[in-house]
């Protein structure tokens, strides 16, 4: 049965503690990549009705500094579903106490849905049903196509 982009979608909020700082005072990189990879990770889990296991990770740039005190929102959404694996775009923002939301990073991971032996299993097609998530999906082919031409070429 196929789902919508909707049906899945994660969002959660962090305040940055003191355990979550490097020795600069700023968000330790580390931790909003596991972040990141549990919001990911819940949003293939609700569209797979699987475990699931991260396969990749693409693309982890940051935008700007995190700082103590700041809320730390991120959001997951299927981009785009082969036949047992799912990518899964996390965009992370900082929001302020008036609301808005500042851009943090964006990262694509790929997830692979797991039976109960720990072996691949199909997941559900993904119904797009906007422009914007329909480009998502053509990018998300050409994201997939690279990333098994690295593979092919030892990277």
């Amino acid at each position: 049965m196929e789902k919508k982009v909707s049906d899945s979608k994660v969002e959660q909020v962090h305040q940055v503690r003191p355990e979550h700082l490097n020795g600069s005072g700023r968000l330790f990189g580390g931790q909003l990549m596991s972040w990141i990879d549990e919001v990911a990770g819940l949003a293939a889990i609700r569209h797979s009705h699987h475990n699931v296991t991260t396969a990749s990770v693409d693309n982890l740039r940051f935008m700007r500094p995190v700082y103590q005190g700041d809320l730390v929102v991120l959001i997951g959404q299927l981009t785009f579903v082969g036949k047992t694996s799912m990518e899964i775009r996390v965009d992370t923002y900082i929001e302020t106490l008036d609301g808005t939301r500042y851009p943090v990073n964006r990262a694509y991971l790929t997830l692979v849905a797991i039976d109960a032996d720990g072996k691949p299993t199909p997941v559900p097609g993904l119904i797009v049903e906007s422009v914007g998530e329909q480009a998502e999906w053509e990018a998300g082919k050409k994201r997939k196509e690279l990333r098994v031409e690295r593979c092919r070429e030892g990277f």
